[in-house]
C-alpha cells in the first residue's frame, strides 16, 4: 500500500482498522517530502517536529479506542499566507520571511482540534498576488506533472503539493481563481466557497472583499470532508456567514458523509445547466476548448439539460477586477512599514525608513499593484476608476442572479491555456492577469466554484469548472462528484 497516495477516507479508514499508525503515515509523507520536495520546491518551512507530536497524540488516541474524527491523523498543508501559531508565515515575502504567528486562523484552529496533523507551510505568489507561483520572493514552485511549467497561482505550492503526493489535501486562498487555476494545472480538485463561508481570520489579507480560504484535495469527496469541517460562522470575521448546513459534531459529519456517499440527492436527469457563451471565445486553446465540449456532450448523454446562456458583462470582469483589487491592495499593505513588524531597514529619517524596507522588502508585482491601486484611489479618480469598477461589479452579479433563475449551475473551462512554461509569460503582466479571465467573476459575484480534473491535452491536466448558487456548496460538491464518476 502506498500511503501517500491515499485519500483521506482511505487513509481514515486505514487508521482506524490499524493498518498503518498515524506516526507511519506522517513519516511517509514526511519522507517523500525530503525525497521530490527538491524537484517541487512547494514548501517554504516544514514543520516536522510538529507533525510527528501530532501524529503521536492521535497513535494514543487509537490505541484507548476513542472515536476518531475523520481528519483525525490526516498529514496536510498549509498556504503560507494563512497562520499557524509558532510557525513562520512570510505570505511568500522577504518583508515577512522571519516573522512568527502569535495565533491560529480559524480555519487552522477547526483542523487542529479535529486532529488533522500540519506537515508545513508551502509556497505562493508574493502576498498571493500572481497566476504561476513564479513571483515568490524565495523560488518558483514546478509543476509536478512537468518541471519546466508553472503550477499556477497563487496557491502553487499547495496544488503542487497535493498533486505530487506530498500530503493528502491543503488549504489555499482564493482572490481570483488561486485555489482553481492551481488545481487546474495541476490536476487536482479545488474549492473555492462562498465568500463569507470559511472565516477568514488569520488570513494575511490582499483584497479583502474577494480572498476566501478553500481546500485543494485529491477528489472532490476529500474537498467536501474539509470545507464541512472549516466552514462554519466565526465571530472574530464580520464577513462570516452561517452556512446553511451547519454540521454540530463530528459523528453527525461522520453519519451526514456516509449517507451522502451512498444516496446521491440529485438526479442528473433533472439538472439544468448553463453553458455560457462568452467563455467559449477568442484566445481560448482550442484543444481545451475541444475536450470541454467533449466533456459537455458526455454530461448531456447522462441525460443533464444543456442550455447556451449569456452572461453579458463577462468582458468586463478582468479590467473591474484590476481596479478594485490593487486598490484593496494598497490600503492593505500599508501596514508593512518597517515598523509594526517584519523587515525593518533603519534610516536617518522615519520615512527613509518607510522607503527602505518596503522598496527591499517587497517584489515587482507587489509594488505594481500598490501603485496602480493608490492611483485609482487618488483624489480625481476615484469615481473615474474604483466607483465605476464597483457598479460593474454589480452588473456582474446581476448577470449571475438572472442566470440562477433559469439553471441550476454553470460549467465552464477554468482556464483557457494549459499550464506555461516557467519564465513564458513572468515579464508580460497582460497575458499573466489573462490566465485568471474565466475565475475572477466568480470572486467579484462572490459565488462558490470548483475545478476538476476532465481529462488532458499534450499530456497535461485540464479543468472544469462548475458555479452554484451562493452558499450551496454542497450542491456543487454533490454534482461533482457525479461528474467525477462520469
Amino acid at each position: 500500500m502506498e500511503l501517500t497516495k491515499l485519500t483521506i477516507s482511505q487513509a481514515h479508514q486505514g487508521l482506524i482498522k490499524k493498518e498503518f499508525s498515524a506516526l507511519e503515515l506522517t513519516e511517509n509523507f514526511l519522507d517523500r517530502i525530503k525525497i521530490f520536495d527538491k524537484k517541487f520546491s512547494s514548501f517554504l518551512t516544514l514543520a516536522k517536529d510538529l507533525a510527528l507530536s501530532q501524529a503521536k497524540k492521535i497513535d494514543e488516541l487509537i490505541l484507548r479506542g476513542e472515536n476518531l474524527p475523520l481528519l483525525a491523523g490526516i498529514p496536510f498543508a498549509i498556504k503560507d499566507n494563512i497562520l499557524v501559531e509558532n510557525l513562520r508565515c512570510t505570505a511568500g515575502s522577504k518583508i515577512l520571511e522571519n516573522y512568527i504567528a502569535p495565533y491560529d486562523a480559524s480555519c487552522i484552529k477547526k483542523l487542529k482540534e479535529e486532529g488533522a496533523i500540519i506537515l508545513g507551510k508551502t509556497n505562493l505568489d508574493e502576498f498571493a498576488m500572481g497566476s504561476s507561483c513564479e513571483h515568490s520572493a524565495f523560488f518558483p514552485t514546478k509543476n509536478p506533472w512537468d518541471l519546466a511549467r508553472v503550477p499556477g497561482g497563487s496557491s502553487g505550492g499547495s496544488a503542487a503539493a497535493v498533486a505530487g503526493n506530498l500530503c493528502i489535501f491543503a488549504l489555499g486562498s482564493d482572490t481570483g481563481g488561486s485555489i482553481r487555476l492551481p488545481a487546474s494545472f495541476c490536476g487536482v480538485v479545488g474549492l473555492k466557497p462562498t465568500y463569507g463561508a470559511v472565516s477568514r481570520y488569520g488570513l494575511i489579507s490582499m483584497a479583502s472583499s474577494l480572498d476566501q480560504i478553500g481546500p485543494i484535495t485529491k477528489n472532490v469527496e476529500d474537498s467536501e470532508i474539509v470545507f464541512k469541517t472549516i466552514g462554519e460562522k466565526d465571530f472574530l470575521d464580520s464577513t462570516s456567514v452561517q452556512p446553511k448546513l451547519k454540521v454540530e459534531n463530528i459523528r453527525l459529519r461522520r453519519r451526514f458523509l456516509r449517507q451522502r456517499r451512498t444516496n446521491s440527492k440529485f438526479e442528473i436527469g433533472k439538472i439544468k445547466i448553463g453553458i455560457p457563451r462568452e467563455y467559449f471565445t477568442e484566445g481560448m486553446d482550442p484543444k481545451i476548448e475541444d475536450e470541454i465540449k467533449r466533456v459537455i456532450k458526455k454530461i448531456e448523454g447522462a441525460g443533464a439539460k444543456i442550455e447556451e446562456i449569456s452572461l453579458p458583462h463577462t468582458g468586463y470582469a478582468l479590467a473591474c477586477y484590476y481596479i478594485i483589487v490593487p486598490s484593496e491592495v494598497s490600503a492593505n499593505l500599508a501596514r508593512y512599514d518597517g515598523i509594526k513588524y517584519g523587515l525593518s531597514i533603519e534610516s536617518k529619517s522615519l520615512i527613509d525608513t518607510y522607503f527602505k524596507s518596503r522598496a527591499e522588502g517587497l517584489g515587482s508585482e507587489v509594488k505594481r499593484r500598490i501603485m496602480l491601486g493608490t492611483y485609482a484611489l487618488s483624489a480625481g479618480y476615484y469615481e473615474a476608476y474604483y466607483l465605476r469598477a464597483q457598479k460593474v461589479r454589480t452588473k456582474i452579479r446581476e448577470d449571475f442572479e438572472r442566470a440562477f433563475e433559469k439553471i441550476d449551475f454553470i460549467l465552464t473551462p477554468t482556464s483557457p491555456n494549459l499550464p506555461f512554461k516557467l519564465g513564458e509569460k513572468i515579464k508580460d503582466p497582460l497575458k499573466m492577469y489573462l490566465s485568471d479571465i474565466f475565475m475572477v467573476a466568480v470572486n467579484l459575484a462572490g459565488l462558490p466554484a470548483i475545478s476538476i480534473p476532465c481529462g488532458k491535452v499534450k499530456n497535461l491536466p485540464v479543468g472544469l469548472q462548475i458555479i452554484g448558487k451562493p452558499f450551496e456548496e454542497d450542491k456543487i460538491l454533490e454534482i461533482g462528484k457525479i461528474f467525477e464518476k462520469l
